[in-house]
């Protein structure tokens, strides 16, 4: 059962998750079944769940430290078996340093962390995600089966997609609304701040500029692992020490983030 925290209206979040009696409060005429009975022998995905007040993290961190809660108004503990997924679009640590979320709610909660990449840095999967929302919305428009022209798989791919598969979800729905035929060219694009479409590559440029990522990816990974220290990193990549200093130079990594991240 998939919850919006942001879209519940601050003095209402704590009757949505755990309901209430009836009397429980003026207006009140008939007993409400909470969100979390409602996913009891299920799951509860919690979206945006940094824009839970504080009080409802208290009761929510309740609930999951004993499985009980208490329905407005009702003189009853209840107990549900309920999975709870939440997710954010904050970096949930920041958020505890910043106050947004308790702390303690967040560590309730980080038992598995899943963290995905922005589009941006999963180019690969544009290609495959525009051409499922193609053949998707080609079946709701009852439009004949559409592809993409030459010119605007390179624009989908050199865009940075702030809004990530949404954004691009709705680039397509749109591109294929408005288009006049089967093909979607990139004149049918509408994407704002876009940045000029990168030439297409041979085989050779294409490897020497995955390398380069990689790379650059890689040498980042192990300063950030070892805070910052090159001669530890340098080991760890079986690297001299001054070769391994070349390459952050090639790279133009800033050493002191890492650095400044250490515990």
């Amino acid at each position: 059962m998939p919850v919006n925290c942001g879209a519940i209206p601050v003095d209402l979040v704590e009757n949505e998750l755990f309901g209430h009696e009836r009397g429980a409060f003026t207006n009140a005429f008939a007993l409400q079944t909470g969100l979390i009975e409602e996913a009891n022998g299920g799951t509860l995905f919690l979206d945006e769940i940094d824009c839970l007040p504080t009080l409802a993290q208290v009761k929510l961190l309740r609930f999951l430290q004993e499985r009980e809660y208490r329905p407005l108004g009702s003189p009853k503990i209840r107990r549900a078996n309920v999975r709870i997924i939440a997710a954010s679009n904050l970096n949930l640590e920041e958020a505890v340093r910043n106050g947004k979320v308790r702390q303690d709610l967040f560590y309730r909660l980080n038992i598995i962390s899943l963290a995905l990449p922005p589009l941006r840095e999963r180019q690969d999967d544009i290609p495959l995600l525009a051409s499922y929302f193609l053949e998707k919305y080609a079946s709701e428009f009852g439009k004949p089966t559409a592809s993409f022209s030459p010119d605007a798989l390179p624009m989908l791919m050199s865009h940075k997609w702030p809004g990530n598969v949404r954004e691009l979800e709705h680039v397509i729905e749109r591109a294929l609304a408005l288009c006049d035929g089967p093909v979607i060219t990139g004149s049918d694009l509408a994407l704002p701040f876009s940045h000029p479409a990168r030439p297409l590559e041979s085989l050779q440029e294409a490897k020497a500029r995955e390398i380069a990522q990689f790379e650059k990816n890689y040498i980042q990974g192990l300063l950030r692992a070892c805070s910052g220290n090159i001669t530890r990193a340098a080991n760890v990549a079986q690297k001299n020490r001054r070769a391994f200093w070349q390459l952050i130079q090639k790279h133009q990594i800033d050493i002191s983030r890492f650095k400044s991240s250490r515990s």
